[in-house]
């Protein structure tokens, strides 16, 4: 995606690292007018972005506000692909809504919608998902892999994968590990969840629309009563505040090597690197599913990401989707 000239000269400023820029320098090099490098200070002024003038000298940034924009965005990213086209917004209803009409106009592979606050975030089984504002990462990735519907499910494998591989290489307080099917957790809390949603037609895959939500920034109070014993957030685990942008571009890194990595090689990395990740193989749990309940051991995942359980008389049932519970 070719940046808009604000990108452009927030670049500079940020590859800058607080050295002051002549305004007439950016002038000459974007081929307009003093005038026009100084409206788009303004406007990135306005999105919180600090500067000083400095006589004879030109501008400094002093401080950039937190949030997480393409422009600070690109800075980190080493991506091919993923995330180089940002849909930014102050406040949507949900980012997977937006992601859905942006299919419908053809944005390409690696599209991500991201969002400092949801009114109507969602996760699985349309159930409500706390987004607080300017405190988390609430984002949906618009991939378009050349995979077979049946192959999609694994996709929240893959993303589960990728989010603990971002945590791992950002964080040393704390170990994720994951919990069957699409949930993160740290010392047994919640804090990321996932959602992979297919548009296809016929036996084609026309994009996989991944939903990650991740709770960075929050205190525990801000919690509603509800999750207090079962949420918590990176930043508590962690032990200080931290960097959404630059979790963000860990993710997407991860998320587009082990994306293409599977496109290209299939499931076997995958399952491997989930199975060890994972806090329910060889847990005892009890699985809620539309039809029954059942409860055992589980003891794998196969190779179309289905749960095993064997059962207190050795059977072993496979789970498609459930709510898991772990004894």
């Amino acid at each position: 995606m070719q940046r808009s000239m604000k990108d452009e000269i927030l670049h500079r400023f940020l590859n800058a690292q607080g050295e002051p820029i002549s305004g007439q320098q950016l002038a000459d090099d974007f081929q307009v007018s003093r005038t026009a490098i100084w409206k788009h200070l303004q406007s990135l002024q306005q999105e919180g972005y600090t500067f000083e003038t400095i006589k004879k000298r030109g501008y400094k940034l002093l401080a950039v506000p937190d949030r997480v924009d393409f422009g600070q965005l690109k800075q980190l990213l080493t991506t091919k692909r993923y995330g180089q086209q940002v849909h930014y917004f102050e406040r949507v209803e949900s980012t997977q809504l937006v992601a859905h009409d942006l299919v419908r106009q053809g944005v390409p592979d690696g599209t991500l919608v991201i969002a400092e606050h949801q009114t109507a975030g969602r996760g699985r089984m349309q159930r409500e998902w706390e987004s607080s504002e300017g405190k988390g990462i609430w984002m949906t990735l618009i991939i378009r892999p050349e995979i077979a519907p049946h192959q999609a499910p694994q996709f929240t494998l893959v993303t589960a994968v990728a989010v603990v591989n971002a945590m791992k290489a950002s964080f040393q307080n704390f170990t994720p590990q994951i919990k069957w099917p699409n949930d993160i957790l740290v010392n047994g809390k919640k804090t990321t969840g996932i959602l992979t949603e297919m548009i296809a037609e016929e036996n084609r895959i026309q994009a996989l629309l991944i939903g990650i939500g991740i709770n960075v920034n929050q205190e525990q109070t801000d919690f509603p009563d509800a999750l207090q014993t079962i949420a918590t957030s990176v930043a508590i685990e962690e032990g200080q505040q931290v960097d959404r942008v630059q979790l963000v571009a860990k993710v997407l890194d991860f998320l587009e090597h082990y994306g293409d990595h599977y496109v290209k090689h299939g499931f076997p990395l995958i399952k491997k690197l989930w199975e060890e990740y994972s806090c329910t193989i060889g847990s005892q749990v009890r699985a809620t599913t539309l039809r029954e309940v059942v409860e055992g051991e589980a003891i794998a995942i196969t190779d179309s990401g289905v749960l095993e359980i064997r059962q207190a008389n050795g059977e072993i049932k496979g789970v498609y989707s459930a709510d898991i519970e772990i004894l």
